[in-house]
């Protein structure tokens, strides 16, 4: 009797494991399977993902950061007008990149289904992908540096301080930068 009572509590136990889903199985669905729809729309409009965290927590603005506390950081016409150019420059290649990252990521999901995936594919396909990601974060980290010559350093230093990040040590901090 102890047997079947432990026999029946076993097979409960394995049935309800089944029953819970993997973390994966959200995915399966997707037309993506390494990405969220959110993550999707991220690559789609040019967000930044967090690829430039270095940048910005280091004292190193964002232009669009910078274009939401635009009157906080009393902006100059000249630079609100700059800040909007290199925001729209860098959202537009951003979207290129996140475009083609999405393809590569498209690619690499149908050599899978399709069960045509080799490890020559598959390496052609990351390799890419790595390049382009790589790119896109040089990318976004390039407009923190752009910014960081735009702003003067109490601006550096108010941003710093509505975004929380506090002030900036060492040889980035907010006194080095090369514009105003």
């Amino acid at each position: 009797m102890l047997k079947v009572v432990a026999l029946l509590a076993l097979s409960m136990v394995v049935a309800a494991s089944a029953a819970q889903p993997t973390p994966y199985a959200a995915g399966q669905g997707r037309g993506i399977k390494a990405f969220s729809p959110e993550q999707i729309e991220d690559y789609l409009k040019g967000r930044g993902m967090g690829m430039a965290l270095p940048a910005e927590l280091n004292g190193y603005p964002g232009p669009r950061h910078v274009l939401e506390l635009a009157d906080e950081l009393d902006l100059s016409a000249d630079q609100r007008a700059r800040t909007e150019q290199l925001f729209e420059h860098m959202r537009l290649t951003a979207v290129e990149l996140g475009e083609e990252i999405l393809t590569r990521e498209a690619l690499l999901d149908e050599l899978f289904a399709s069960g045509t995936a080799t490890e020559t594919a598959v390496d052609d396909v990351t390799e890419a992908l790595g390049r382009l990601n790589g790119q896109l974060r040089a990318h976004h980290l390039r407009y923190h540096l752009a910014m960081r010559d735009l702003l003067d350093p109490r601006q550096i230093e108010q941003y710093q301080r509505l975004r929380g990040h506090g002030s900036p040590q060492g040889p980035g901090g907010p006194h080095r930068h090369g514009g105003h």
